[in-house]
């Protein structure tokens, strides 16, 4: 196998590989594990929820997927470079940034509790939910009998962004915005400047709408000049790549649409990505480098599909992690690692 390039040379080659761990998702475990995991398969940024013990855990996973590269690059994967950690903000209310709650002491005893039973970060227990694993999809709250969960949004503080890119080795940060809140972002961005210049790239998250493309050539005018690099994340179908194959035309045609703009900076996908992104993307000669005749996107972040992809080893893998010595781990570790990697790799030309 051929060795992995760096983020920057990743995002210019059209091989750009983002995790999405979930802004609101905090299941300390689950987040090193799946940052380790990731990591040593090529991922070229981690996005996570901007906590300091999230970060932390993120860091503890990447670290020890550079401890463990060469023992795994030994076992025939590629030579890997350590990914950028990214960290995400919203400038309003966005599905991305709530959690789901009920009583529990409402629910009648003989409830079927299709709730527990959709849940894709199996968060729901018959106890309530587990605030730390709920990444706030809402496939919850349609299928509730009794119309009894609700969901809590939260903002991220810039205040709160710019501590942790002074203190946490931050390298990027996403903000998720919707058309028509030009005068929430410049806010927003404003009181971000003093930390911009420690970036190595800012994304721009944003869902479709009438008016997207003049909404995000306002964007980049607020913005500019801008000191690192810019993508342009085309949020299809927010937190559904898991769902089924079908959920990626969503992602694919928004961005089309970005593309067609001619806007500078990168095009990566996300909301609704999964395994059938990178062949449909193939079928339509959408991947590509920059040196590429016609536009192209540069890369894709996967979230609800890449955890669910794995999830069925990181319980085994957690309980395993403490031992931090490679040859001690089970089956399921290698399993885990030979899963994600069939998720990376076609990205990646391999």
């Amino acid at each position: 196998m051929n060795d992995f390039l760096s983020p920057l040379t990743s995002l210019r080659a059209g091989e750009w590989f983002k995790l999405i761990c979930g802004a609101s998702f905090q299941d300390l475990p689950a987040i090193r594990s799946l940052s380790l995991i990731y990591a040593l398969v090529g991922a070229n940024c981690i996005d996570v929820a901007a906590d300091p013990a999230v970060i932390k855990a993120a860091r503890e996973g990447i670290n020890l997927a550079m401890e463990w590269a060469e023992i795994v690059r030994n076992k025939g994967y590629p030579q890997i470079n350590k990914p950028w950690l990214m960290v995400s903000l919203n400038d309003g209310e966005d599905p991305h940034f709530r959690k789901a709650y009920f009583d529990e002491r409402l629910c009648p005893s003989d409830c079927l509790r299709p709730c527990e039973s959709i849940c894709p970060a199996q968060a729901i227990l018959p106890s309530g939910i587990i605030e730390q694993r709920c990444y706030g999809c809402g496939r919850c709250l349609p299928v509730c009998p009794l119309n009894l969960i609700e969901t809590r949004s939260h903002t991220i503080t810039p205040e709160t962004i710019l501590q942790l890119l002074k203190s946490n080795g931050v390298d990027a940060i996403e903000i998720h915005t919707q058309v028509g809140r030009e005068q929430k972002f410049k806010e927003l961005w404003q009181q971000l400047s003093p930390g911009i210049k420690q970036l190595k790239l800012l994304a721009i998250s944003c869902p479709d709408g009438k008016g997207l493309i003049d909404y995000l050539q306002t964007l980049y005018e607020i913005i500019s000049p801008l000191p690192c690099e810019l993508i342009w994340q085309t949020d299809g179908r927010p937190m559904s790549g898991d769902i089924g194959k079908g959920t990626t035309h969503a992602a694919i045609r928004l961005g089309k649409k970005v593309l067609a703009s001619g806007l500078p900076g990168w095009v990566q996908l996300a909301g609704g990505t999964n395994d059938y992104t990178v062949p449909r993307l193939k079928e339509l000669g959408l991947l590509g480098s920059s040196s590429s005749s016609k536009p192209t996107i540069a890369g894709i972040a996967y979230g609800s599909y890449a955890r669910t992809l794995i999830s069925p080893f990181l319980n085994t893998m957690e309980t395993q992690l403490i031992s931090s010595k490679i040859t001690d781990f089970p089956q399921p570790f290698w399993q885990a690692l030979d899963t994600a990697y069939s998720l990376v790799s076609p990205l990646k030309g391999r």
